[in-house]
């Protein structure tokens, strides 16, 4: 019963561990939500990440489109490399000739590796009864002298901004941390729902 109890606990704690969080935002005072004409998602990730950037890109988009919005990828409109070496007024009138009028990047500031060690623990919770030396020895023999593993996990810094492509301002900037998501899949998935909503709750996007 207690190793039932533990399993479940460690399954939990493994989940709690994993996924993406919202660490600041902001918002321009006095906006109110525009209904655009064409969000364009652009993320703004090194080639070694293209499959991470594509994804998030198409998540977000599909995002933007259950809320109501027209909304395209930069990749998929673009390819990957269209806007490397271009000038800030040739990259605003690419974007203003596909008919986007608002802009919303996807950057990934940093990303970091680091290895943490996971001790062995069979048995140690499935002991009976530690008030007796052989259930206590064998458990905690177990517990010392069997080998734990080393687990690398990988953190992301992300930033996200919406521009007005009329104003060319900035009208709402977030910041977040994804930890050690199990697929790039999971991690779009995550993101682009995530900033979505809090763009909602900050009345910056509302549904069409």
């Amino acid at each position: 019963m207690k190793l039932k109890i533990f399993t479940s606990i460690f399954f939990l704690f493994t989940l709690g561990c994993s996924g993406s969080k919202i660490t600041s935002s902001w918002k321009a005072e006095n906006e109110q939500p525009k209904k655009y004409n064409k969000i364009m998602v652009m993320g703004l990730i090194r080639e070694a990440d293209r499959t991470i950037r594509e994804r998030m890109e198409t998540h977000f988009v599909g995002d933007l489109h259950g809320l109501g919005y027209n909304a395209i990828s930069s990749m998929s409109v673009f390819g990957p490399r269209a806007f490397r070496r271009m000038t800030e007024d040739s990259a605003v009138n690419t974007i203003k000739n596909v008919g986007a009028d608002a802009v919303i990047t996807i950057v990934l500031l940093d990303k970091s590796k680091e290895q943490r060690y996971i001790p062995a623990r069979r048995n140690f919770y499935g002991a009976a009864n530690f008030n007796r030396f052989g259930g206590y020895y064998t458990t905690m023999y177990d517990r010392v002298y069997t080998a734990g593993y080393y687990v690398t996990d990988t953190r992301y810094f992300w930033e996200s901004n919406l521009y007005d492509m009329a104003t060319k301002q900035l009208l709402y900037s977030v910041q977040t941390q994804s930890f050690s998501p199990s697929s790039s899949e999971e991690l779009a998935h995550e993101y682009g729902k995530m900033i979505v909503n809090d763009m909602v709750k900050k009345h910056v996007l509302v549904q069409q």
